[in-house]
């Protein structure tokens, strides 16, 4: 007869084996789920200054500013293993200093059960714009783009954009003034 330790040891490893095959069936079961979903953006509003950085030097960079509109509905992107959605609007451009410049502007997490159509008239941006330089002034092909995370139960941390992107070109001026 085995003994009293022997059996727990045996009940816990047969249970730890289940939950293991569990979690990856769970896993496995939306892997191939495809989570893209249509964004429409837009921005109106468009600043751009030449002010001092003073957390990185005292030189002048742009610092540009915007409000967006945002509608999207992502409610197809829940299913039984996504626990949130980490969402972020992110403005990606080039300039002679980068080849890629990605600057984050906005973001928002959305729990499972609270409302997954996002409608955002006019919104303000939730990060500074900066460039370091003056990479903004006159550049005429800035996309703006969604992007979240899917953060699952179990399983790996996709990153999946929406396929509505938005160009938009700064002022060939800086503002003068506080006009944000």
């Amino acid at each position: 007869m085995h003994t009293l330790l022997a059996r727990a040891n045996a009940v816990s490893a047969f249970s730890l084996s289940t939950l293991a095959a569990l979690t990856f069936f769970c896993f496995a079961s939306t892997f191939f789920i495809n989570y893209s979903a249509p964004v429409a953006i837009s921005a109106a509003n468009i600043v751009l200054k030449n002010v001092p950085e003073y957390a990185v030097s005292r030189e002048k960079n742009d610092l540009g500013a915007l409000r967006f509109d945002l509608n999207t509905d992502l409610t197809p992107l829940f299913n039984w293993n996504t626990k949130q959605l980490f969402l972020y609007l992110t403005a990606e451009y080039q300039t002679q200093n980068n080849k890629v410049n990605q600057v984050v502007l906005w973001d928002k997490i959305i729990q499972r059960g609270e409302a997954s159509v996002v409608k955002l008239k006019n919104q303000h941006l939730k990060y500074y714009f900066w460039d370091d330089g003056n990479g903004l002034l006159g550049h005429k092909n800035v996309s703006l783009y969604l992007s979240w995370n899917i953060i699952p139960i179990a399983g790996t941390l996709p990153t999946w954009s929406g396929t509505g992107v938005y160009k938009l070109a700064f002022p060939s001026e800086y503002t003068q003034g506080r006009s944000y």
